[in-house]
């Protein structure tokens, strides 16, 4: 017997396709499989029952009738809480957001519903998105895939477990410093950043405006593609034929590799070789400039995200977890003219960066330089929990800065995943390569 549930997106959608697989008993099993899982309440904040079962019987009858409207449609997925849903809460994570209730979806959520995907339910997350690990002790903390004791990363913290563990074919997340890929990494699957403005943030909750991103998260390259044009509306890249022959990648050694801990390097080096010995051709690399680049991001990120979220803050600091506080508020001193400043900058370091890159399809780096840490010793200790939040995001954080498009993809080792990142816009030339190095990684 099939077991669907640890099926890839598109298995699953090619089996409804094929009258093998009904969308109503595959929504009520995922469904079942969540209240009944022991981490069930630790990944999602809240089913959309009734939705999800009315959402199926139309892609049956649709999926009868020869009518599917896309290669996912029936196939269930969840939403991290920060996509506005019509008629049911909508808190990202926050208390401060207890009881928001929006009267519509969120544009992308409504072009999956058009595309027939199964909205499942809301998963837990980070408070308002601003921390990569994935602890929560306000709502909830989702348990990383492989040690509950251990953090999920996030902030698409709940999301990311939600497939890992079966409780979703798959999943959509946001990404302002790493929150797709952080997660989608510890817990082994793909994850992708897409270029700031190429999925409408309308009805999304914010965190920095100029560099949030949507991204989906999924057991493979095939199923984040299909995610990425139902997000959309549009059509999904053509991943056939793809090969990494003749590709040119280059290792990005500039901060990226500094300091990185032994298990994520010599997983992230394991598959570089293997990338290699399928056929691309490997380029070891720095980029000075990224450095000051970086050093803009305690200008940049805090100092909107104050700005956005400041008043809901001051009026009720106490529900908030205080290091998570504490990271909004490092922007409140933060002058205008030095924002402003900060901005112009990254511009031409974004540009110097493009330069410097122009001859390669795609940077190859660490996804994180870490692995999760233990979530009661981040919970016990406020400065472990600031030092490895900030370690966590680093490598990340280089695309969310230099405004580009990237993909994390498993390396084989548990929590460990590898990155490439490509120029803003390219996230089908870029899922090919994925795609191609997929298959190398096996």
């Amino acid at each position: 017997m099939t077991d669907w549930r640890q099926m890839s997106a598109a298995a699953i959608g090619r089996a409804i396709g094929q009258g093998v697989l009904d969308p109503v008993d595959l929504a009520a099993e995922y469904l079942d499989a969540i209240r009944s899982h022991p981490h069930g309440e630790r990944i999602y904040a809240r089913l959309t029952e009734g939705r999800a079962l009315a959402e199926a019987g139309a892609a049956a009858a649709r999926a009868r009738a020869g009518l599917r409207r896309s290669a996912l449609d029936g196939v269930p997925v969840s939403w991290k809480d920060l996509f506005d849903t019509a008629g049911v809460a909508t808190e990202a994570g926050s208390r401060l957001l207890a009881g928001r209730v929006p009267g519509r979806d969120a544009r992308v959520l409504a072009n999956a519903t058009a595309a027939g995907l199964v909205c499942l339910g809301k998963t837990h997350m980070t408070e308002l998105a601003f921390s990569g690990l994935g602890l929560n002790p306000m709502t909830a903390t989702p348990p990383n895939f492989h040690d509950p004791a251990l953090v999920a990363g996030g902030s698409s913290s709940g999301s990311a477990t939600s497939v890992a563990f079966g409780l979703a074919a798959a999943t959509v997340g946001s990404d302002t410093g790493g929150s797709v890929r952080i997660p989608a990494a510890w817990n082994d699957l793909v994850g992708l950043k897409t270029s700031h403005g190429r999925l409408s943030l309308e009805g999304v909750v914010p965190l920095v405006e100029r560099f949030d991103t949507v991204g989906p998260l999924t057991r493979t390259v095939e199923d984040a593609a299909l995610m990425l044009a139902a997000l959309e509306g549009g059509r999904a890249a053509d991943l056939r034929g793809a090969t990494l022959a003749g590709a040119r990648l280059m290792v990005l050694e500039t901060v990226a590799l500094e300091d990185c801990r032994d298990g994520p390097l010599a997983a992230f080096e394991n598959a570089v070789a293997r990338l290699a010995a399928a056929g691309a051709k490997v380029t070891r690399g720095r980029v000075p400039e990224l450095a000051e680049a970086m050093a803009l991001s305690a200008t940049l990120f805090p100092t909107e995200a104050y700005a956005i979220w400041r008043d809901a803050i001051e009026a009720a600091p106490e529900m908030m977890y205080p290091p998570i506080r504490e990271r909004f508020r490092a922007g409140r001193n933060v002058s205008g003219a030095d924002f402003v400043a900060g901005w112009r900058r990254l511009t031409v370091l974004r540009a110097v960066w493009a330069d410097r890159v122009a001859g390669f399809d795609a940077v190859l780096l660490p996804t994180a330089p870490i692995l999760p840490p233990d979530a009661a010793r981040l919970e016990a200790d406020p400065a472990y929990f600031v030092a490895e939040n900030l370690m966590a995001l680093r490598n990340t954080r280089i695309g969310n800065l230099m405004g580009l498009c990237a993909l994390t993809l498993p390396t084989g080792i548990p929590s460990a995943g590898i990155s490439l990142m490509a120029p803003p816009g390219a996230e089908e030339r870029l899922l090919r390569l994925g795609a191609a190095a997929e298959a190398a990684l096996g």
